[in-house]
């Protein structure tokens, strides 16, 4: 087979939840299956390090999808070309993003509708793009993906889907991310707080991650006589004028530390140092950060809203996210009962073999293998 895959996300640093998917998964598909060809797209120059194998062809693709209406130009134009050019037999877009006016039969992974529910979170043209497409997209696959059963009630109500079309695949944990010794601990933590215990956050901060609620209940857990910090382990550059005002007016916002992006090495000895993974967030279609920290033996505390109770199960402290008591009430907890710390630890690493990378990688492939056996067939 010749298979082609949307990889315009891969890009070395910038490479969020939805992209790491997608490396994860294709990187074991291309190695695990040498007999088939891989076509990647790229919308810019991409780094060697992406050209996984012998096996995979890399191509770039005109113009670079920066905005909604290159989005289009992307799509319709250079990936029609590019699918027709390369002859390639099944279409993989990991990120949802489709061309509408090819034949070639797709796989499609759409990882949630935070869109649908929150459009206040995308300015204008995004809203507008996401509304319009994605259904399209959705009925235009000859499969669907997603990665919790929450987002596949979701699409199915949403878009009226038959069930028969989409199947789950989870997130994976990455390998990069496990426990470390505790004089490692003590080390990043002299480092990074002056010894100071502190709650992580992980992830791009914006508004749907609930960022001003958990900056709040930050104020008011410190204000109780709790030393303690609050880091921000990810890009910030999605912050808006209210969250920056907010930050400025805390009472402790000389607490609060932001990293950056760092690299999974750092991150992961990073969170494994923290006193728990405070995700509050207001909607997600999975929760990536959930898993990683069951897998660097930390404590959580997670909304009971959306995809985040069906992957945290029991092993998290689950709070309503609009509620700051319930969050502050949940981080003292954390911070004073150790023996509910180690049970939720001792529950985190139950739950860690139900989300590997290796199975989510043969699951997806396995998709391709009956779109492809389904093609053969009807010709």
């Amino acid at each position: 087979m010749r298979i082609g895959i949307n990889t315009r996300l891969f890009v070395k640093g910038k490479m969020d939840g939805i992209a790491w998917f997608s490396y994860e998964t294709v990187r074991r598909m291309v190695k695990e299956h040498p007999e088939h060809q891989f076509i990647f797209f790229f919308d810019r120059k991409y780094d060697p390090e992406f050209v996984f194998a012998d096996n995979v062809k890399p191509v770039i693709v005109h113009p670079q999808a920066r905005h909604p209406f290159l989005w289009i130009l992307f799509f319709e134009a250079g990936i029609k070309k590019a699918l027709k050019r390369e002859k390639i037999d099944i279409f993989l877009s990991p990120d949802g993003w489709l061309c509408l006016s090819s034949q070639v039969k797709t796989i499609n992974v759409i990882h949630d509708l935070n869109f649908v529910h929150h459009p206040e979170f995308s300015n204008f043209w995004y809203r507008k793009y996401y509304r319009f497409f994605f259904p399209r997209f959705a009925r235009k696959a000859d499969f669907l993906v997603t990665v919790s059963e929450f987002s596949k009630e979701d699409i199915v109500k949403n878009y009226h889907i038959d069930t028969a079309k989409i199947k789950v695949v989870y997130n994976g944990i990455a390998n990069d991310f496990f426990e470390i010794s505790e004089e490692e601990k003590k080390t990043v933590q002299q480092q990074l707080t002056g010894a100071i215990p502190y709650f992580i956050f992980v992830g791009t901060a914006n508004r749907r991650k609930n960022i001003i609620n958990i900056l709040e209940a930050f104020d008011v857990f410190r204000a109780k006589n709790h030393e303690a910090k609050l880091v921000f382990a990810g890009m910030n550059k999605y912050w808006d004028r209210e969250m920056r005002s907010f930050l400025q007016k805390m009472q402790f916002s000389k607490d609060v530390i932001f990293t950056g992006y760092i690299p999974t090495v750092q991150l992961n000895k990073i969170i494994s140092s923290s006193v728990a993974l405070l995700y509050p967030s207001l909607f997600e279609g999975f929760g990536v950060p959930i898993v990683e920290a069951f897998s660097c033996g930390l404590p959580v505390i997670t909304s009971r809203v959306t995809a985040m109770p069906e992957v945290a199960g029991d092993a998290a402290l689950l709070v309503d996210p609009f509620s700051v008591d319930e969050i502050v009430s949940a981080m003292e907890r954390i911070f004073t009962d150790k023996k509910l710390c180690q049970d939720l630890i001792l529950k985190g690493k139950k739950r860690i073999p139900l989300f590997q990378w290796s199975k989510s990688a043969h699951d997806l492939w396995q998709i391709i293998e009956d779109i492809s056996q389904n093609k053969e067939e009807k010709q």
